[in-house]
């Protein structure tokens, strides 16, 4: 593995992080005074920029290999390409994924790339990081530092758009969205996860000011559709979890603008049942770009997935909520214990080795706090509360449905501790805001 560094690996990254500080440091400053959560700002990049840094020392020194490296071997045979033939490159990486049948393009001085044609999702990874890698001079290090930078931007966008909410909630939000360790971690680095992470900041930020604040402003519905399109080409089944989300969102933030409470009661089945339905039929009418993960095939591909899941070859690291077939009834009955594992495991129970064990001790915190919080609120009270606000509602929907998706369908630990990283800054900001709304109508402080 070490092979695959160069002296610009030394070089570069020192260069980065000064350049990304004294940025940071200089935008924070500007907009501290008249925006208080700047005061998170630099801290928050220089996690994701150490985060992006650890995940590849780990694959390069622990697991000696693995996914992050094969993005990063992928996208360097491209740019040595690009020095050996400029149209071969351009044909590469611009042309039709389903004529680069082989590696012709490809010889020993320019290196093979490991996604090429096989896998269109994991080259779409490697489109982006092409001009990436183009700036960080072929070195690992530099591109993950790069990476970690514009993953970033989609994190603090969806801040952002919380703290429009809920302003009094910075600090709080500023733990569930910049700093929770998982999402430092796996989604900051050279990996699918970084990508995808940034955009759901992106699609939520620009759905919340285009459709909730009604600035009918042309960037933001291009930011919806860039981030749409990111999301739907590298993994598609997180639209099956934010595109539902997003709309019964809108329609509960129409039925909150009525302000009799009667008709409100009378039309709120109405525009939820329409809010569902339009979902519905959004997620019908894309199948060719959801592929493999469209509508009608999903559950099939839940239970083919969920059993290769658990085959020998994970060597034990892998837990079972038991069989189910494709029928949406039998799917139905695994969705208590798919949401729990999609949120809460690994626990402490399952550790077999270091990287499980640091991920258990967040988990259990996170367990904890939600035990506290429905204790507190009583079980229906949680209900009650996340049906008033329709940001919270969105947020609750969002991650326990997703939680649900990959809870059913991921029975690897070691991937489902990547995979959740989507709807952990959801989940926890909703707990933060429940508590929020608790303490408002109970006037009883909670500390958690």
């Amino acid at each position: 593995m070490l092979d695959d560094l160069s002296i610009f690996d030394v070089l570069l990254p020192p260069i980065y992080i000064f350049i990304a500080w004294f940025v940071t440091n200089y935008i924070q400053k500007k907009n501290l005074y008249s925006n208080p959560e700047y005061k998170y700002f630099k801290a928050a990049l220089l996690a994701k920029i150490g985060g992006a840094m650890a995940l590849g020392l780990v694959y390069f020194f622990y697991y000696k290999g693995g996914d992050t490296i094969n993005y990063f071997e992928s996208s360097r045979a491209y740019i040595n390409l690009f020095f050996e033939n400029k149209s071969d490159f351009i044909h590469g990486w611009f042309g039709n994924i389903k004529d680069n049948s082989d590696y012709s393009f490809f010889n020993d001085n320019t290196g093979y790339p490991v996604y090429h044609h096989k896998d269109v999702n994991s080259f779409f990874v490697v489109r982006l990081l092409i001009p990436i890698m183009a700036v960080s001079l072929n070195s690992y290090f530099a591109c993950a530092v790069v990476t970690g930078i514009l993953s970033f931007t989609g994190v603090w966008k969806l801040y952002k758009t919380f703290i429009e909410e809920f302003p009094s909630l910075k600090k709080e939000l500023a733990i569930a969205i910049l700093f929770i360790p998982s999402c430092i971690f796996w989604g900051s680095g050279i990996m699918k996860d970084s990508f995808t992470l940034s955009a759901v900041g992106w699609f939520t930020y620009s759905f919340y000011y285009f459709f909730i604040k009604k600035k009918r402003k042309a960037i933001y519905f291009i930011q919806i559709v860039i981030a749409a399109f990111i999301i739907l080409s590298i993994k598609p089944y997180i639209f099956f979890a934010l595109l539902p989300g997003s709309i019964l969102w809108l329609s509960n933030q129409q039925i909150k603008k009525i302000e009799n409470a009667t008709l409100r009661f009378m039309v709120a089945p109405f525009f939820l049942f329409l809010g569902g339905f339009i979902a519905y039929l959004s997620l019908i009418n894309m199948g060719d770009s959801l592929g493999i993960y469209k509508l009608d095939t999903v559950l099939d591909r839940a239970v083919i997935v969920q059993k290769d899941m658990k085959a020998d070859y994970y060597g034990g690291n892998t837990y079972d909520i038991g069989d189910f077939d494709a029928s949406t009834a039998d799917i139905a009955t695994k969705a208590p214990m798919a949401i729990f594992s999609g949120i809460f495991r690994p626990g402490l129970w399952d550790v077999k080795n270091l990287v499980m064990f640091i991920s258990s001790l967040e988990n259990t915190y996170l367990l904890v706090l939600t035990v506290f919080l429905l204790i507190r609120l009583k079980v229906f009270g949680f209900f009650l509360l996340v049906r008033k606000h329709p940001m919270l509602l969105f947020a609750m929907l969002f991650s326990l449905f997703f939680a649900f998706s990959v809870g059913l369908t991921v029975a690897n630990f070691g991937s489902l501790v990547r995979l959740r990283i989507p709807e952990l800054p959801f989940f926890v900001s909703g707990l933060f805001i429940l508590r929020h709304l608790y303490e408002k109508q109970s006037r009883t402080k909670v500390r958690f």
